[in-house]
């Protein structure tokens, strides 16, 4: 059963689609602003994401930014009152698989979003999760918290570990910070994201040896494993 995110500043269209997809099938989170939205996604899995573009706290293209950069594969559909070509490309470019224009038909909305479901079926097919990563001239091996080059074996700690496979899982594409703080830590709080910036120090340490591999700070958006 594919469950949904809808996140709608408007109460009365927001718990009249949430109903709606539910009785269709599509068992759907709600929330109301852009930030509530961020927090939803990081606490839950989705199926499919569906964005108003005009939001309080954080609008629809900035929410779907940072999803994006979660690393996570989730189609997006994004709802708008406007229809200029300018907002409809810059959803595009935001990484929208669909865009619709308020006011819209329910049942319209409906066949895209299982349009979108099903071509997402057809290509993204699960493969196992690889335990072993390639990063430059090191082999990561997650499940013995092994790090290697030249011969050369580095145990790692519990918490390098996760960080450097979340890391490898996203090679060279973005990482929010918030992100991987309530992947691996549980929650964004100011403690731990002083914690995370700490192995993140051990992490380059670690990968030094290897020019071509690097650690990349993207200025208040989060990390890029380069290698």
């Amino acid at each position: 059963m594919n469950r949904l995110l809808l996140v709608e500043d408007d109460p009365n269209l927001g718990a009249l689609l949430q109903e709606y997809l539910t009785d269709k099938g599509y068992p759907t989170v709600l929330a109301t602003d852009g930030q509530e939205g961020w927090q939803r996604f990081v606490d839950g899995e989705y199926d499919l994401c569906i964005f108003d573009v005009m939001m309080p706290r954080k609008d629809g293209f900035s929410l779907a930014k940072e999803v994006r950069m979660s690393g996570r594969d989730v189609p997006i559909v994004f709802l708008t009152a406007k229809s200029m070509k300018e907002d409809t490309i810059q959803g595009f470019r935001m990484g929208a698989d669909d865009y619709i224009t308020k006011p819209f038909d329910r049942d319209e909305l409906l066949l895209r979003i299982e349009a979108i479901l099903r071509r997402y079926r057809r290509t993204s097919a699960p493969e196992p999760e690889p335990d072993i990563f390639g990063v430059g001239t090191y082999t990561f091996d997650y499940e013995h918290q092994q790090l290697s080059r030249n011969g050369d074996t580095t145990r790692l700690t519990s918490k390098e570990s996760e960080l450097l496979k979340l890391l490898c899982q996203n090679l060279n594409q973005p990482i929010s910070r918030s992100f991987a703080l309530k992947v691996i830590w549980g929650d964004d709080t100011y403690f731990n994201a002083r914690s995370m910036d700490v192995y993140i120090t051990k992490l380059r340490k670690h990968l030094k040896d290897d020019p071509q591999v690097q650690i990349m700070n993207l200025h208040g958006e989060g990390f890029k494993l380069m290698g």
